[in-house]
């Protein structure tokens, strides 16, 4: 009778399990259909009170004030309803930000405004979120001090410099609105360090986001290798047609095709494409980021199909930085390359190394051998460029230049040189990055900003540096080689700008995730190895009380 029990003791808890699996599925399918419902009522319910409000509008600001309007309620309201979601959708929307802006929104300034309207309501909830699960906002710990004393010397000087300025303004400017919308431009972004740790929870999620700016990169540089086939097979004039000064000077009347203002004037050796945002500097900074990113793709991400995607993208991304004449990219894809080979040692993983090496090697020769003229012509004309305004030359100028502006201890003011705050008065045009903070915040507040970006660095060095997963550890190094670039970075002001200050600091705080998903993932092949070893003995176990005879009478 014991014998008999045992044998029946399995087959009941397999119906139990069962049983269990079916009721759990049921009430899966009863929350994704009570989901859908919600999701469907919710967004009617905003889409028509947003038209309401749009059509109210009409009078005042036309069509395109309207459904601006529109777009931003609906907008707004998902992102609050669904931050999460939200978030992917900034990112998803970054690279196609200035062809929405320019061909389907007219210009409206609201569509530049967009990543706000997914990020801003996205944050308060997730802050709300946070709270009631008592669980930090402000990530990483050790960035505190140094965020501390940069936030302290912000609002010094934006007391003093801003506030003694609007005392006595000039005709039509706003100097304290310019410095919080400056302060805003600044650190606006940072709560995104947080935003990437809590998404990112999961190797599955990695990959996620990695395969998903892969994808977006081949697409986003297959738009611009067609933009330039329009413009080169005179589909689109670009600048070459006009007269004078306009032939050297990007122009929204010249776009084509994707994105916003452009300069195309070969005769006169001078190409600045946007590809798909709204201006060539924009453009040339995506490329940049993407070398990184389809580099972490290319070679750390487990599935073959998607390292031949990678190494897809990196082809792309590179021709791209060739016909897109911007020196700043056409010299930093390769040489960013170079530096991640080196320091996430894949030159010795010969075994990853080789193919996607050679495949890279062959995608630019067969580039190369197709248009010779083209590579000959951007490759002189870097050269021509570089001898004619050596880019430490103009780093120097720009601080000598900002120097001569009578620059104060605490600055002129938040905002002053920041160009996305002309809204609010007159920003002076600094164009590259640490310069333009030298003149707003002053020396004490270059320190502390450097202070914080230094500290930010090391911790996620630190992060990085504990992983122990090769293809993990290959991400995180990635990743910071991208945060080591663009912190000390001072050439123009990606920081002030799409898409980098996006990705900077919500790749932060995805390497320290990475720590976690690394032991997440031990955990689980310990427990596969335990489940395989108990599955080995109990199989040994049964066979050899098989093979045991039975005792006699």
């Amino acid at each position: 009778m014991a014998r008999s029990h045992s044998s029946k003791k399995p087959s009941k808890s397999n119906s139990e399990i069962t049983t269990l699996s079916l009721k759990e599925l049921a009430a899966q399918k009863r929350q994704i259909a009570k989901d859908k419902q919600e999701f469907i009522s919710f967004t009617t319910s905003i889409f028509f009170s947003a038209v309401v409000i749009g059509l109210l509008l009409i009078p005042f600001g036309g069509p395109k004030a309207a459904i601006g309007a529109i777009a931003g309620i609906v907008t707004i309201g998902l992102s609050y309803k669904y931050p999460h979601q939200a978030l992917w959708a900034m990112l998803v929307y970054l690279p196609f930000s200035g062809t929405v802006t320019y061909a389907l929104a007219g210009g409206n300034a609201l569509f530049q405004l967009a990543k706000d309207a997914f990020y801003i309501p996205a944050l308060i909830k997730l802050i709300q979120e946070w709270r009631q699960k008592r669980l930090p906002i402000l990530m990483p710990k050790e960035i505190k001090t140094s965020l501390g004393i940069l936030l302290v010397l912000c609002f010094v000087t934006l007391l003093i410099s801003n506030g003694a300025e609007q005392l006595n303004p000039k005709k039509g400017e706003f100097p304290l609105a310019m410095g919080v919308l400056g302060l805003k431009v600044m650190l606006g972004y940072l709560p995104l360090i947080t935003c990437g740790y809590r998404l990112i929870n999961s190797k599955d999620q990695l990959l996620k986001l990695t395969r998903l700016h892969t994808v977006l990169a081949i697409i986003c540089c297959l738009l611009g290798l067609v933009q330039y086939y329009f413009l080169s097979s005179g589909r689109c004039a670009g600048t070459s047609n006009l007269e004078g000064a306009a032939l050297f000077r990007a122009s929204l009347e010249a776009r084509c095709l994707v994105g916003g203002s452009l300069l195309y004037s070969p005769d006169y050796g001078v190409i600045r494409l946007p590809g798909t945002f709204v201006s060539p500097w924009h453009w040339a900074w995506f490329l940049i980021s993407n070398a990184f990113l389809t580099y972490a793709t290319a070679f750390s991400d487990p599935s073959p199909l998607w390292r031949i995607g990678g190494l897809v993208g990196m082809a792309v991304v590179f021709v791209n930085a060739v016909i897109s004449g911007q020196r700043i990219a056409l010299i930093l894809v390769p040489v960013v390359t170079i530096i991640l080979l080196i320091l996430t040692g894949q030159f010795a993983n010969l075994k990853r190394f080789l193919p996607i090496a050679i495949g890279l090697s062959i995608i630019i020769a067969i580039g190369a051998a197709l248009f010779p003229q083209v590579v000959q012509e951007r490759i002189d004309s870097m050269f021509a460029r570089w001898a004619a305004s050596p880019p430490t030359e103009f780093i120097a100028g720009q601080a000598e230049f900002t120097s001569k502006k009578g620059m104060q201890i605490l600055g002129e003011g938040l905002g002053t040189a920041t160009t996305s705050t002309k809204i609010f008065g007159s920003p002076l045009l600094i164009e590259t990055f640490y310069p333009k903070l030298l003149y707003e915040i002053g020396p004490m507040g270059v320190l502390g900003f450097l202070g914080l970006v230094t500290s930010l660095t090391v911790v996620t060095f630190k992060a990085y540096r504990s992983i122990k997963e090769p293809n993990l550890r290959s991400f995180g190094a990635s990743f910071w080689v991208f945060i080591l670039v663009i912190s000390y970075n001072t050439y123009w002001y990606p920081l002030d700008t799409d898409p980098v200050v996006i990705y900077y600091w919500f790749l932060a705080g995805v390497i320290m995730k990475l720590p976690e998903i690394d032991r997440e993932e031990k955990e689980k092949i310990v427990a596969t190895e335990g489940d395989l070893k108990g599955k080995k003995k109990f199989g040994s176990k049964s066979a050899k009380h098989r093979l045991k005879p039975k005792p006699s009478g």
